[in-house]
């Protein structure tokens, strides 16, 4: 078993080929989605298309293993990218094993060629020319033939947007958080599991997540009390084992969904913790300097839970720390019922598990997210 935790969104795109030859009048079987609109949200779009929903059936996406936010970036082997490959080699197979060097060169320059960005739609819609030529034609000698590239959910390709979002639209700003993300990324990645106070947090189950997505996304949970007992393990060991969690929900939350727009839920849950108790703020502070400026527009919701609507006051200004857009987010709440309407729980099975501390404990997944 390994020891070192991994980012979970593949730092290089995986290739795919797509070919019609056993079925020249088929059909894809997905819905395209336009990434040419003019918007600054597609600048790290490798594609001017992309997969935005895959339709019912056998059909040739879903034997090929096409997923929702793969880009095609080239048709019958000439490319239709907006910028060139990282790695010009990567994904340019050669099919006929003699050609020549300049060949197979003159092959993986088509494969790659950029098509510059017009007017909006213009590049889409040459694509989309293309591959009804390419059908119309109905030619057994040149059936259709896609490309296509898959992104991490937390690639350039994909997370941008969410950066872009964070920072209200503004590009500079946006590229400098990205690209400070992506220092912390190189530095905290892999992270060493076998570190006994890591290990020791991720066994209290101070934080962890919870089974099942009854709200439609995965929801981690940070045990206040747990949190308090943890004598040993400092504000950085809590926030490793917090962002594996966090790489784990969210890598698992695109399972079949738009690697864009991840999302997971949070609740803190405060059960037998009283604001007079001496409280580790500093190790939540610690905990979401980690998240929020480097999982951006990833937050569906943070529920904090028991709080009277007496306490509330005094439980944002110990959040003091939270940006706005975060403090939208907060659901603070003494209401059993609220909890499980928020995060799409069953309040008879909460309730039946003695409360909220226990049907976490209950439904709590392995360490790692196994």
């Amino acid at each position: 078993m390994s020891t070192h935790f991994q980012c979970t969104s593949a730092g290089t795109p995986r290739c795919l080929e797509i070919s019609f030859a056993s079925d020249p009048a088929g059909q894809l079987g997905a819905q395209l989605n336009t990434c040419d609109k003019g918007q600054m949200s597609e600048m790290f779009c490798p594609g001017y298309a992309a997969i935005g929903r895959l339709i019912e059936g056998d059909t040739v996406a879903r034997k090929a293993g096409v997923a929702v936010g793969d880009f095609i970036v080239a048709v019958n082997d000439v490319g239709f990218r907006r910028f060139a490959p990282d790695d010009k080699e990567e994904g340019v197979a050669d099919t006929d094993a003699d050609v020549s060097a300049e060949e197979a060169a003159l092959r993986r320059k088509i494969k790659s060629k950029v098509v510059p960005t017009g007017q909006p739609g213009e590049a889409y819609g040459a694509l989309l020319g293309s591959i009804k030529s390419i059908k119309g034609a109905a030619d057994p000698a040149n059936p259709l033939a896609l490309s296509l590239e898959r992104h991490g959910w937390n690639a350039r390709a994909n997370s941008w947007p969410r950066f872009l979002v964070a920072r209200d639209g503004d590009v500079p700003a946006a590229m400098q958080m990205l690209q400070t993300h992506e220092e912390w990324k190189e530095k905290t990645f892999p992270i060493n599991t076998s570190d006994p106070l890591i290990k020791m947090v991720m066994a209290s189950r101070a934080v962890s997540e919870v089974s099942g997505r009854g709200s439609g996304h995965p929801t981690l949970c940070v045990n206040f009390s747990a949190l308090q007992r943890l004598e040993d393990a400092d504000g950085s060991h809590v926030a490793d084992a917090f962002v594996m969690l966090v790489e784990t929900a969210l890598a698992r939350a695109v399972v079949g969904g738009d690697p864009r727009t991840p999302r997971l839920c949070q609740l803190i849950d405060l059960t037998g913790v009283g604001i007079s108790s001496k409280l580790r703020i500093d190790v939540l502070k610690t905990v979401y300097g980690r998240f929020e400026p480097n999982y951006p527009e990833t937050l569906e919701k943070m529920v904090l839970y028991p709080v009277s609507r007496y306490l509330a006051s005094t439980c944002n200004m110990l959040l003091s720390f939270v940006n706005e857009k975060t403090k939208n987010k907060f659901v603070i709440t003494d209401s059993l019922p609220t909890v499980c309407k928020e995060l799409g729980w069953d309040p008879a099975v909460v309730e039946a598990a003695g409360g909220v501390s226990e049907y976490i404990e209950a439904s709590s997944i392995g360490e790692g997210g196994s």
